[in-house]
């Protein structure tokens, strides 16, 4: 697994103060819940658990605890939160004649709480990781901390106190504050209990994303990134129905492209709006797809006059890429994502996409009222070459220029109708499974996201019901409360940063079950 960082001091960025007006004019009221009654457990070895790592109840009363030195003691909230924590604390014994020296850690997964920051030492900022250290003078206190945390445990660790006395810690309490909650929606009773726990899942994962914009995750990076958007927009559409935060993610990206046109990879929020510094080829273009995706959910018209020139910079820009001969070839400084994983070439999913999002272009031209032609020259420009050039009627399988077949590229041809009918997509993806399976190389709910919806969309629903089990259930089976944003089922411990301390365990692009089993199943009754 593979992904560098870009760094663009020279590139300057336009900033559309009425757009960037109109998105501030969306962010939602946060919601706020109040969660209380937290456990303390302690941590054992769990062979069916993340790197076997499990808890078990102590049946302690948290009050009763009185800690010294090196004392500790873990807290669980039993179901995932984001949010602010707080803890009363007193002092029991003769006067405080010693400040009160604690150390906290927040741990989305028990497995967290195995390792150490002293550990770490992966490619990201060891900022990330969720740990505090306090001196508090007087007790008793409210012990409240300016950060938010993602999370299911707390350890407490008291460093010192003094030999004179020790600490009384009483009702923990998280509030949460999301743009929504799993309350808005009802249960969805399905006849199989292990999908219905796939979709309980992966709504409370959209829901712990869903804050002023939609997060990738809320442990870390906590921003606004466009190939996660397209997923969480699909999702929320199948559950939430919150329109105005679609809206106002679409008005951010809009806002603020560089002074070429690209729009950024992702932007930030926070203490501003400013865009990252980040461009990918396919996240580009995926603006066109939530524009479309929007379109088709709510048609509001004055929403495209606003975004469709936007929608075409990036159009024009990606056909730029276009040579002659019907394919794309990439700018080194212009990477195409796909998938974290480099150990696949992403050629043939460039060409895909491309055609992907086309397609929706020349249908946001037409409601435009404008003319089409040159789009849907370039569309069949496309489609020729990867029907003649890069599909391998031999094996019924789609190929880069160099020869090479994997499972991103036959995904991606099928979600973008490159096949010339339904049939020959169905014979691909039952080549795909019958060659190219089981996936390997590819530890991203996003890539998995893609794989079952393209066997969904050729009716090889078995296969993708299977592979979901097989994928989001494993997780489910090793201890998530939320979906992660990275996982291996050959290799359950797994980290892209070789630490889980600093892994996300709620993810954005991993709640696409939630859309999946609604558009695909739900009607079925399965």
């Amino acid at each position: 697994m593979a992904f560098k960082f870009q760094i663009h001091n020279d590139i300057q960025f336009q900033r559309n103060e009425q757009f960037l007006e109109k998105s501030r004019s969306l962010i939602p009221a946060p919601k706020r819940e109040n969660f209380a009654g937290a456990g303390v457990v302690r941590l054992i070895e769990d062979p069916i658990k993340l790197e076997r790592v499990g808890v078990e109840e102590t049946n302690e009363n948290l009050s009763s605890l009185l800690l010294g030195q090196d004392d500790t003691i873990i807290l669980d909230f039993h179901d995932h939160r984001v949010g602010s924590f707080f803890i009363q604390a007193e002092s029991v014994g003769s006067p405080m004649d010693a400040p009160l020296h604690i150390r906290l850690r927040f741990a989305e997964v028990a497995a967290e709480l195995a390792h150490s920051s002293s550990e770490y030492d992966g490619w990201l900022s060891s900022s990330w990781i969720q740990e505090e250290f306090l001196h508090i003078d007087e007790l008793p206190a409210l012990i409240t901390l300016p950060r938010r945390y993602s999370f299911r445990f707390v350890e407490i660790k008291v460093l010192d106190t003094s030999p004179k006395w020790k600490v009384r810690f009483t009702n923990p309490v998280v509030i949460t504050e999301n743009a929504v909650s799993t309350n808005d929606i009802p249960p969805l009773h399905l006849k199989d209990p292990e999908l219905e726990a796939i979709w309980k899942v992966s709504v409370k994962t959209l829901a712990d994303c869903m804050t002023d914009v939609f997060e990738d995750g809320p442990k870390r990076d906590r921003r606004l990134w466009m190939g996660d958007l397209r997923l969480q927009a699909l999702s929320n559409y199948a559950t939430f129905h919150n329109e105005d935060l679609v809206l106002r993610c679409l008005y951010l990206f809009g806002a603020m492209p560089a002074s070429d046109g690209r729009i950024s990879a992702n932007v930030f929020v926070r203490p501003k709006e400013v865009a990252d510094d980040t461009f990918l080829y396919d996240y580009s273009l995926f603006f066109i797809s939530i524009l479309s995706d929007y379109m088709n959910e709510y048609g509001r018209k004055t929403v495209l006059e606003d975004l469709y020139p936007a929608a075409k910079q990036q159009m024009d820009l990606a056909l730029s890429f276009v040579k002659p001969e019907g394919f794309i070839e990439l700018d080194e400084n212009y990477p195409v994502f796909v998938d974290w994983s480099n150990e696949f070439n992403k050629e043939a999913c460039a060409q895909a996409v491309t055609i992907y999002a086309l397609r929706q272009f020349i249908d946001l031209t037409r409601q435009m009222n404008q003319d089409p032609a040159f789009y849907e020259q370039m569309l069949a420009q496309l489609l020729d070459y990867a029907r003649t050039t890069l599909y391998d009627a031999e094996d019924g399988l789609f190929q880069t220029r160099d020869g090479e077949k994997n499972i991103a590229s036959q995904v991606w041809m099928v979600l973008a109708n490159v096949p010339v009918d339904c049939e020959q997509a169905k014979r691909v993806m039952e080549n795909t499974l019958a060659s190219l399976f089981p996936v390997r190389d590819i530890a991203t709910p996003y890539m998995y996201s893609h794989i079952t919806e393209a066997l969904f969309k050729t009716g090889l629903t078995d296969a993708a019901v299977k592979l979901m089990k097989d994928y989001w259930g494993k997780m489910i089976e090793l201890g998530a409360d939320t979906f992660w944003e990275a996982f291996d089922p050959d290799r359950p411990d797994y980290s892209p940063y070789g630490n889980p301390i600093i892994s996300s365990y709620c993810h954005a692009w991993s709640c696409t079950p939630a859309y999946l089993i609604q558009k695909y199943l739900v009607k079925k009754s399965i």
